[in-house]
């Protein structure tokens, strides 16, 4: 029998409204809501329901935010005794992907992103820059832009999304000049992203350095099932590895392409995706026309499963 994979949505998806519906519906979903607005000590469930849209963009509110709704209806799937074999997360969502796996609880894992997204937002304070989404060129000619781009300051892929679809980071500088060569390898399109820094690039490593000293607080354990990670795109389950890929995540390209065709090569028979939006199933159908998924972000869609 194939294999079931929950894969988790990161940044990005966040809607007004999001686990409104759950709440409204669900005592249990209440109760999370509750569980998560004390540990984080603002209610996140409120901005969650009812924004303004320009608070829940805040990195800072924007991660944790995302967590909960899909841990919420991860749990709400397991009650159904819908389970993950393996699973994977976009950037933020690898920390959803680790509390399904039982690696890490959820309290600890939201007290880390919203730390997380605290580093994040500070780093992109200190040392500005931001990310663009290059649309229509392959990743040998988006490594290359890259490389020449560097005599104008920092720039670095930061997430191969699907074939044909990568995302830059770096400086203001530097990917300005990317852009401008994008144009000229002939890019279908060039889509500036609303981002308070250049995430998955160096200009994030004193993020990091803090990041790394509140992993080693938090109770980590080896995974339950295998989570394929965002820097080798591999499967890991030992917990030294969980905390080396959340530590060299903030720095490093997301290989999400990678991810999803060695999950469908080791045997997936259907994607959930698992939280808010449904941008990682439109990047699935690109990686592969034919792999199956279904969206659980909304009440509705999980009241429609058998």
């Amino acid at each position: 029998m194939g294999k079931i994979s929950f894969m988790y949505p990161g940044q990005a998806s966040q809607y007004v409204g999001m686990g409104e519906d759950f709440n409204h519906a669900m005592p249990f979903a209440k109760q999370f809501y509750q569980q998560a607005d004390d540990i984080l000590g603002f209610k996140i469930s409120e901005i969650s329901f009812f924004g303004p849209d320009e608070k829940l963009k805040q990195t800072n509110i924007t991660q944790p935010a995302i967590l909960v709704h899909s841990v919420l209806i991860t749990q709400l799937l397991k009650d159904k005794g819908i389970k993950p074999h393996i699973a994977a997360g976009h950037s933020l969502g690898e920390y959803s992907a680790l509390v399904a796996a039982d690696a890490i609880d959820f309290e600890s894992a939201l007290r880390i992103v919203k730390l997380r997204g605290e580093l994040m937002h500070n780093a992109g304070s200190s040392k500005p820059g931001t990310m663009v989404a290059i649309i229509g060129l392959d990743n040998s000619a988006i490594n290359e832009i890259c490389t020449e781009a560097r005599t104008a300051g920092i720039v670095q892929p930061a997430n191969f999304n699907s074939p044909g679809q990568v995302v830059i980071s770096g400086s203001i500088p530097g990917i300005k000049k990317a852009t401008e060569l994008a144009e000229k390898k002939g890019a279908k399109k060039i889509i500036p992203l609303s981002v308070s820094g250049a995430f998955h690039s160096p200009l994030m490593e004193s993020a990091r350095e803090e990041l790394a000293d509140a992993l080693e607080r938090i109770e980590i354990g080896d995974a339950e099932i295998p989570v394929y990670c965002n820097v080798t795109a591999e499967p890991i389950i030992s917990k030294q590895d969980i905390k080396m890929a959340l530590f060299k995540q903030l720095t490093h390209p997301v290989l999400w392409e990678q991810i999803i065709q060695n999950m469908i090569g080791d045997g997936t028979e259907i994607f959930y995706e698992v939280g808010p939006g449904r941008v990682l199933s439109g990047l699935l159908k690109r990686i592969n026309r034919s792999a199956k998924s279904i969206n659980v972000g909304a009440v509705d869609d999980y009241r429609n499963l058998t």
